[in-house]
């Protein structure tokens, strides 16, 4: 005989409106019993899949169902997580983890062994979660016999219900108890628990952000707790028999150290009590070693509900908060798709067949994050094309069907089963400063090394337990897949890594073979994490071994905390930007040796640049990865690229002087030319930019006109040509000699709107004199006075009365004497 729960006089309804609707969105109150009583109420009609966010969660309820049905784990019931199972083809009732539902429905779109799909506690919006309703809705519009069952205790349901094409919206309430909650702002977890201890007879579950914290509070505790009273942790990185036994019912006082996986579907029987710290740690992207991390937040305040909720499940509940009652707390948690790396969720849409930017989402992910996530499985060689015609290749399928980010996939693939390149993946996957050593620490001057996890790997046994797991299961995952590349083992002073993960109890002696030097080289391990963090390749700066540019452009430093000293090339698996005096500076922590002959470019183009000193155009032939030239060849430049860059530096700059007097010619003349057509016709000729001549490539109408109304010269009466310059202003200027324009009595006029010439009269030392647009005038008035001021200066130089008649020249007195035979 069971207990009862709200729940169970809503089954029926549930099941009419599954029945009547094939889909319908449920929302109970915790504690209602939604999680353990609904879905062994469907299987009548067939397999019931149910999906649950996290791994403990899902062994929890798995057993619970068995308890309250009498059923067996394996057979009516069973569950189904990363490397671990426990079911049959005849199993009734599958629980599993959101990633095993994408996983099936890769293999099997309709998913065609299920019958109903319920999605629990979705309003902790998982990515896998997202994604497996959006491939599971696609199975039922193709199915007419799938059923979708949504639950969740705090969910706005009208999104979802919509999407299901307004499914039915159910509301179950609990079982409201009396809770009292305390605010305790600055407390620690010990004094919390030392506080409320005495005020209630059952079990203290304390909600702390990680594994650590949860330490360092049952170190605390250890003092202040009687010695009838445990103190039990709770959180992810157990193994599966240290979490269940967490959860089973115990007839002593206990204090359950939890983080966030003991606030929803998870129960913990006889809690009376909650310690809320009001931290948990969030999954969020971390541009800093590529892939997701855990980071320490604020809870929200619907999952500050629930957590109070689980001390007033049973009875009246007391509920101590470590932060201030006049804090707000944001509503509502995030989802996933809007903070996370999308690499690993877009390959799987590619997989499955559909298109990242045209795939019906539940809520579409930002547009600049799926994009970022197809350049990296691009550069992984997970998918070829462009994002509008994305193809998933050979190596991206292998990748998808690996459990962990695809950048470690990448890794494992290229490391061919070695064991030491599956405990790099695992040191990666979970942090290197969060898989510290038990009892060690990083020294604060590494030695010098080619790559910064040699250390951590010959120290591997000292790793923390989930860590050294987690590299076992990828050791045997990856056990047998061959070298990803020919093995060209580098000779070292260093000798291999001795380290092996720890052997499987499914694997015999003779199904390991040994392993050979090729296998546990240093190389493999070093091209195994350059295959995985290709866009993080680095190139030291000439003459410097600690700043480094880096394949998207920007600079690092290298960190003191980092070994890698040598080497031309280097890949950085860690690496954080800092501002420091308002500038922004990389920082990289970890990283590894690339050798350059790895290095295959990204793109060769020939490159053209305008050489400032010669003014003449040079090109090479240059090699890149991203913004890294690997190599620069000179080569021939390209006539037409290198007529582009004279005219384009020609239009750029102030034009010489020869050219902008060519250009006010043309004004003075009110003659329009294509300027740019001009100059690159003109630049097609040209060696260097001070070649280009503009003037020998105007169209020969053009030239005849401007040598009519603004000619370069005036010809004047002593048969020479004086120069004119063309001002800004429209007028127009020649500088000549007094004495050759004896004679001329009227000022000539150019152009179309006959402007007068301006004359500069010279004296015989070359210094104007006088200025004038009025040559008739100057003869009269003014030529009498400059005649008696420089005749005496200059007597060598004619300066006859009569400047009409006189004849005009250029040439001294006594010059003209012996020409005419009278000196």
């Amino acid at each position: 005989m069971i207990d009862p729960l709200p729940i169970d006089a809503h089954v029926e309804a549930i099941r009419a409106h599954l029945e009547r609707h094939r889909a319908a969105v449920l929302t109970a109150a915790p504690g209602a019993g939604k999680t353990t009583r609904v879905p062994p109420a469907l299987v009548d009609r067939g397999r019931v899949m149910v999906l649950q966010p996290r791994r403990v969660a899902v062994r929890a309820v798995a057993a619970r169902i068995a308890e309250e049905r009498g059923w067996a784990i394996g057979r009516e019931v069973g569950w189904h997580i990363r490397f671990e199972r426990a079911f049959t083809r005849d199993t009734r009732l599958l629980v599993v983890t959101e990633g095993i539902l994408t996983a099936r429905l890769q293999q099997d779109p309709l998913l065609s062994d299920v019958t109903t799909l319920v999605l629990d506690e979705f309003h902790e919006r998982s990515i896998h979660l997202d994604l497996g309703l959006a491939l599971a809705r696609q199975a039922w519009l193709a199915r007419d016999d799938l059923h979708i069952l949504v639950m969740s205790a705090t969910l706005d349901a009208t999104p979802v219900a919509r999407y299901l094409n307004d499914a039915p919206v159910l509301h179950v309430p609990g079982t409201l108890h009396p809770l009292q909650v305390d605010y305790a702002p600055g407390e620690s977890v010990a004094q919390a628990v030392a506080e409320v201890l005495p005020r209630t007879p059952g079990q203290i579950l304390c909600f702390l952000p990680g594994s650590r914290e949860i330490e360092r509070a049952r170190q605390d505790l250890t003092s202040r707790l009687p010695p009838a009273v445990e103190t039990v942790p709770l959180h992810g990185s157990l193994d599966g028999a240290a979490q269940n036994s967490a959860v089973r019912a115990s007839s002593a006082r206990r204090v359950i150290l939890a983080t966030n996986l003991a606030e929803t579907s998870l129960t913990v029987p006889g809690v009376s009590a909650v310690v809320d710290t009001g931290l948990v740690k969030v999954a969020r992207y971390d541009a800093d070693r590529g892939l997701d991390a855990l980071v320490t937040e604020r809870v929200t305040l619907d999952s500050a509900d629930q957590r109070a909720g689980r001390a007033a499940r049973l009875g009246p509940g007391v509920v101590r908060r470590l932060w201030d009652a006049h804090d707000r707390l944001r509503p509502s948690r995030e989802p996933d798709i809007s903070r996370v790396d999308l690499a690993g969720p877009v390959l799987d849409v590619l997989a499955w067949g559909a298109r990242p930017h045209a795939f019906e989402w539940f809520e579409a992910p930002p547009p600049d994050a799926v994009a970022a996530a197809l350049d990296l499985l691009r550069r992984l060689g997970a998918v070829s094309g462009t994002d509008d015609a994305v193809a998933i290749t050979e190596l991206g399928r292998r990748l998808q069907r690996m459990p962990v980010h695809v950048r470690l996939a990448r890794m494992l693939v290229e490391g061919g089963g070695a064991s030491h390149v599956a405990a790099a993946c695992a040191l990666l996957a979970e942090g290197r400063r969060g898989a510290r050593p038990q009892g060690g620490a990083t020294p604060s001057t590494p030695a010098t090394t080619d790559c910064d996890l040699l250390g951590d790997l010959d120290r591997f046994a000292q790793q923390l337990p989930h860590v050294r797991r987690l590299a076992d299961e990828l050791n045997r995952l990856t056990r047998g897949l061959g070298p990803a590349t020919p093995a060209t083992t580098r000779q070292t002073s260093r000798p291999a890594s001795k380290h092996t993960p720890n052997a499987t109890p499914e694997v015999t002696p003779e199904e390991t073979p040994e392993e050979t030097p090729e296998e546990t080289s240093e190389e493999t391990l070093r091209r195994a994490l350059f295959a995985g963090y290709a866009d993080r390749l680095g190139r030291r700066r000439s003459g410097t071994a600690g700043t480094v540019l880096l394949a998207s452009g920007h600079g690092a430093a290298l960190g003191r905390e980092s070994g890698v000293r040598d080497g031309e090339f280097l890949v950085a698996l860690d690496v954080t930007a800092a501002a420091r005096d308002g500038v922004t500076e990389a920082r990289i922590h970890m990283a590894s040796r690339v050798e350059p002959e790895w290095i295959t470019p990204t793109h060769v183009v020939v490159e053209h640049r305008l050489d400032a000193a010669s003014g003449r155009v040079r090109a090479a032939r240059v090699a890149r990865y991203d913004a890294i030239t690997l190599t620069s060849t000179p080569v021939a430049a390209e006539p037409d690229v290198a007529a582009g860059l004279l005219a384009d530096a020609w239009l750029a700059r102030v034009p010489g002087v020869t050219d902008a007097e060519l250009l006010r010619r043309l004004r003075f003349a009110r003659l329009e030319v294509d300027l740019p057509a001009l100059v690159r016709d003109a630049a097609a000729s040209a060696a260097s930019l001070d070649a280009i001549n503009l003037g020998a490539h105007l169209p020969f109408d053009v030239r005849r006109r401007l040598d009519t109304h603004a000619p370069a010269s005036l010809p004047v009466p002593s048969g020479r040509s004086a120069p004119l310059t063309y001002a800004d202003d429209g007028t127009v200027t020649a500088s000549v000699k007094l004495q050759e324009l004896f004679g001329l009595a009227d000022t000539p006029t150019l152009g179309p709107h006959a402007v007068p010439v301006t004359f500069s009269l010279l004296a015989p030392n070359g210094r104007p004199v006088q200025t004038t647009r009025d040559l008739r005038s100057f003869w009269q008035r003014t030529y009498p006075e400059v005649r008696k001021e420089l005749r005496g200066r200059y007597p060598r130089h004619p300066w006859p009365d009569d400047p009409w008649t006189a004849t005009a020249t250029h040439r001294t007195t006594n010059f003209l004497r012996k020409s005419s035979g009278t000196g």
